[in-house]
């Protein structure tokens, strides 16, 4: 992306406070979290509250970041910034060399929740794809200064979560409303929590570097098996992440088939199992950091199904000078981001000309 499409001149009335819907609901936030977020509507009280409150994680993303954001505009709306964490640091090194719990954001999604909370939006950010990075405070304490030509999921790795909503928020000019990080160990419990998760693969599809190996035809994934799926890259489509993005979107839709048809919620040891998984494996901010505040926001998490979103990857093309990135499309990428400010659908010119949703990844699973 051009930095002038990125720089601050776009941040003006970007934020928005979202005002009380008269009907609260929402879409599962994406394959990473869904699952976990909804089954918090019905979780118990008393003792669960103590419980659930120690599992969870959170992350003050005000503080840190202060008043260098987009404005925070009331306009009905939410956005949420989903991240998947690919730390190979203790449980996850078996996905790879452990790296002393150096992570990054193998998975990015911005949900857009239009206003009433009846549709949804889902924009996939490609691991890849250069950017312009904000500085960003590192764990050490210094500053790192940033620049153009950053891969997006380095933010993450560099300042954390904080960072990666700056850069977000600096290339969007949408102040995100929420952050939720799930990682690898946990993503695999909530779904075998859930008893899996069905899935009808096309073609076969066997990549040896996420360890899958499926035949064509229909399948219930454990979460060893869907971490695989949604991790698979170099056998799909061009091998790029682009391939493996389309099939973690075409996960999300399944998931969130699963969980609305499992019944969990008369089932109360599996709601409450799945309560204290999905409290163990995320991160969220810190104003859904605790149990109370979690179950709020996850009420609102129940309405709407698959055919309710619409979902895209950022618009991007091939970097001229790196064939192993990608780099955003400078216009389409605006009437993506222009869309999400006026809480309107995206329209269609704006993934026309985009490799990320030229693809044929997503159509070998439904």
């Amino acid at each position: 992306m051009s930095e002038d499409s990125m720089g601050p001149g776009h941040r003006a009335g970007a934020g928005h406070r979202r005002k009380p819907p008269k009907r609260r609901r929402a879409v599962a936030i994406a394959a990473w979290t869904a699952a976990g977020v909804l089954v918090l509507g019905g979780a118990g009280l008393g003792y669960y509250y103590v419980k659930f409150n120690g599992n969870l994680k959170s992350v003050d993303i005000d503080a840190a970041l202060g008043t260098d954001r987009p404005a925070d505009v009331d306009n009905g709306s939410m956005d949420i910034l989903v991240l998947g964490s690919d730390s190979r640091d203790g449980a996850n090194s078996e996905y790879g060399r452990d790296d002393g719990g150096s992570a990054r954001s193998d998975t990015a999604m911005i949900v857009h929740l239009y206003e009433g909370h009846e549709k949804a939006s889902v924009i996939s950010i490609p691991r890849d794809t250069l950017v312009t990075r904000p500085s960003c405070q590192t764990s050490a304490g210094t500053t790192d200064p940033g620049g153009p030509r950053r891969m997006f999921n380095e933010s993450f790795t560099v300042g954390g979560a904080a960072c990666a909503v700056k850069t977000v928020e600096q290339m969007s000019g949408i102040r995100m409303d929420h952050y939720i990080e799930v990682d690898f160990t946990g993503f695999k419990k909530i779904v075998d929590n859930l008893g899996g998760v069905e899935v009808t693969t096309t073609k076969p599809i066997k990549d040896s570097a996420s360890h899958l190996d499926l035949p064509a035809g229909t399948h219930k994934l454990n979460g060893e098996q869907s971490l695989g799926l949604v991790r698979t890259r170099k056998s799909v489509g061009d091998g790029s992440d682009l391939g493996r993005i389309q099939l973690q979107q075409a996960f999300m839709k399944a998931l969130i088939k699963q969980v609305k048809g499992i019944g969990m919620f008369d089932n109360p040891k599996r709601l409450l199992d799945l309560a204290d998984t999905a409290t163990k494996a995320i991160t969220t901010d810190s104003k859904l950091g605790d149990v109370k505040s979690l179950m709020g926001f996850a009420s609102g998490l129940q309405g709407i199904d698959s055919q309710d979103l619409q979902m895209i990857t950022l618009p991007v093309g091939g970097d001229p000078r790196d064939p192993n990135r990608v780099v955003p499309l400078t216009k389409e990428s605006r009437l993506v981001w222009d869309a999400l400010l006026k809480d309107a659908p995206i329209p269609a010119e704006a993934t026309a000309n985009s490799a990320g949703d030229k693809g044929t990844a997503g159509t070998l699973v439904r």
